[in-house]
């Protein structure tokens, strides 16, 4: 099975135009075989774009279509307030990989999703995406990296370290149930934990590659649920470990302070738990390659 999205997962593109992003990669996601069942603009409701029917607002595109998730890649400034309202239109699953959105415009969406729409799921912002290995795609992931079959599970905060990590793994014909791309802001809509009760629960996720960096305490976190609730085995690589003290890499969530967030940190907490810790990707890769074979 995979998690959260599958090949019935209907999706509407928020902010869609003839030249945006988000048409550009939904397009990329429907050759993939993902159900991009519509598109919002309220400048542009009634139209047709790339064959993709565009409604005024979310409320309708649901009411018509039933899109049931929403891919959004809008300007930061207008990435909460499109967040807020597929949450308000019953969307349960949103992906949003708008990057650089401020922090407490953030900070209110993922708030007022937690208040008034629990049945609502965030993935991002600034994060690639989720794919479900030869089912569905949305975001900026190459399905082309993705190998159906599992038995692997993916989680990750980087998105580079992501795409590397799910090439590993189809290099070495390990098949992927659900890869997730968490996002590195501060403020993430889902994390690491969502993720890892998420694959605990699908019967067809036998292990789990878990993909994290520096700053935050999300990986430490995710070595607490581990020790204490995952019964299935964890492989993981921290990525960063030559970053200096101090020094944001990459993600606005990427900073350490003194000797908290940095790789080393994140790394000993997690062999703690049980977690087998990579040095680098490839390590990683072949570090699962023998947990599967272990599997049977």
């Amino acid at each position: 099975m995979s998690v959260f999205v599958d090949e019935t997962t209907k999706v509407v593109i928020q902010g869609i135009s003839p030249s945006s992003q988000g048409l550009y990669h939904g397009l990329r996601n429907r050759a993939y075989g993902t159900q991009v069942v519509a598109g919002t603009n309220p400048k542009r409701g009634g139209e047709t774009i790339e064959g993709i029917p565009v409604f005024a607002n979310v409320k309708e595109a649901v009411a018509e279509t039933g899109a049931n998730a929403s891919f959004i890649s809008v300007p930061p400034r207008f990435a909460a307030d499109a967040i807020v309202e597929a949450a308000e239109a019953g969307v349960p699953f949103v992906v949003c990989i708008t990057e650089g959105i401020p922090a407490h415009d953030e900070a209110r969406a993922y708030n007022r999703l937690v208040r008034d729409f629990p049945g609502t799921r965030l993935l991002g912002p600034n994060c690639p995406g989720i794919i479900s290995a030869g089912k569905c795609n949305i975001g900026i992931t190459s399905g082309d990296i993705a190998l159906p079959g599992g038995p692997v599970g993916l989680v990750s905060r980087s998105g580079t370290v992501f795409y590397q990590a799910l090439y590993e793994l189809t290099q070495k014909g390990i098949g992927q149930t659900t890869g997730v791309g968490i996002g590195g802001d501060p403020v993430p809509g889902t994390s690491f934990t969502d993720v890892l009760q998420a694959f605990q629960a699908d019967p067809e996720t036998r292990a789990v590659l878990l993909i994290g960096e520096i700053g935050g305490s999300a990986e430490e976190q995710a070595a607490e649920y581990i020790k204490d609730h995952m019964t299935k085995p964890v492989v993981a690589y921290i990525a960063g470990v030559t970053a200096p003290p101090g020094r944001k890499m990459g993600h606005a969530g990427a900073i350490i302070s003194g000797t908290h967030g940095t790789a080393k940190a994140k790394m000993e907490v997690l062999a703690a738990a049980g977690v087998i810790v990579a040095q680098n990707p490839t390590e990683a890769g072949e570090k699962m390659a023998g947990v599967v074979r272990d599997l049977g």
